[in-house]
């Protein structure tokens, strides 16, 4: 099969998946509109590259929270991974892991995360805080014992977002024999519960029993920011949620170098939302990310062929990604410049 970029893969997934589970993976919020506006906005960017450098063969190789990763892009969380592929989220990871990539593992994953873990992929865990302060410190408790590098806290979702595609599908709850194994025991799965009450203070309070660093994904806003810092964010991801949460907020890559300015290189960023080819990850570098997280690209792989369709997603990022840099002139992502991108 000759799939030659990120879309190739959608174009197949799409055929292969059900209808109502492609909805669920590609769809959004309400009109989309953010969806649409996360790929658009680096369109709308162009690099400028430098000539007569000098330069060797770019390196990829990058450090995130003390954690080792071969090239700038993360897989970002993502549900119900057994949709895609009856081996799940354990399928993605396997990929992850032989390409070297960090796996930011969802809370409501349809495969446990110890059994994630078992692949031997470096993960991080995505948390939603949950009212239930005891069963969230439960949640954690499982990341660390089966060895998450740091905690991924969504505080973009005090209420579930709006998709249209779900309604009309009438697709609200997963299929029999499916479940979210994370939110699994005593025989019964739990209900995650999104609330508007989670605050700030519940940030501090999660510092307070995990030596785990914490990254908080979903903001968009400077001042939120800067409030991240000062409550001991180890990382931020400036995130829409894909488009899946509030419509209408702007596109991820249009706030990330308001935010770089607000936080002043006091934590490192992530950007994750319409990225879908090398140069775009190099757009999000030079405006401030240090590297950028995935997420339906990573379905439509997962879709397609399994680890192996993931993987595949993976090395056309990276020849990409090596390729845009050697066009600019650039031998790593950490000498990758603001002035290399205009509008």
């Amino acid at each position: 099969m000759n799939l030659f970029n990120v879309r190739d893969f959608e174009d197949v997934a799409r055929e292969k998946l059900d209808p109502v589970y492609y909805d669920y993976f590609a769809g959004g919020a309400q009109d989309e509109v953010t969806v649409r506006a996360n790929e658009a906005a680096f369109r709308r960017l162009a690099l400028l590259p430098r000539v007569l450098r000098g330069v060797e063969r770019p390196t990829l190789d990058v450090t995130l929270l003390g954690q080792a990763a071969s090239m700038p892009v993360l897989l970002a969380p993502t549900a119900f991974h057994r949709l895609a592929h009856p081996a799940g989220e354990a399928e993605t990871a396997r990929a992850a892991a032989g390409a070297g990539v960090i796996m930011m593992a969802a809370m409501l994953s349809t495969v446990a995360v110890e059994e994630v873990a078992a692949t031997g992929a470096t993960l991080w865990f995505q948390l939603y805080i949950q009212p239930d302060l005891g069963f969230t410190a439960s949640l954690v408790r499982r990341a660390e014992a089966a060895g998450c590098k740091a905690l991924v806290v969504t505080v973009d979702s005090p209420a579930l977002g709006r998709g249209e595609r779900g309604d009309r599908n009438n697709f609200h709850d997963l299929p029999p024999g499916l479940h979210c194994a994370n939110l699994r025991g005593d025989g019964n799965v739990r209900q995650v519960v999104l609330s508007p009450e989670v605050s700030w203070k519940h940030v501090d309070w999660l510092r307070s029993i995990t030596s785990l660093p914490i990254v908080l994904k979903g903001i968009l806003h400077p001042a939120d920011a800067v409030l991240a810092v000062e409550h001991g964010a180890a990382a931020i991801i400036v995130s829409n949620h894909g488009g899946r949460q509030l419509d209408t907020t702007p596109a991820s890559v249009d706030r990330l170098p308001l935010i770089a300015d607000a936080v002043g290189g006091r934590v490192p960023l992530l950007l994750d939302g319409g990225v879908r080819r090398g140069t775009d990850v190099i757009k999000a570098l030079a405006l401030g990310a240090r590297a950028v997280a995935i997420g339906r690209p990573v379905m439509w792989g997962l879709s397609v062929a399994g680890a192996d369709g993931v993987a595949k997603v993976l090395t056309l990022l990276r020849t990409e990604l090596l390729n845009a840099l050697t066009l600019c002139g650039v031998a790593a992502p950490g000498e990758v410049t603001r002035e290399l991108v205009i509008t």
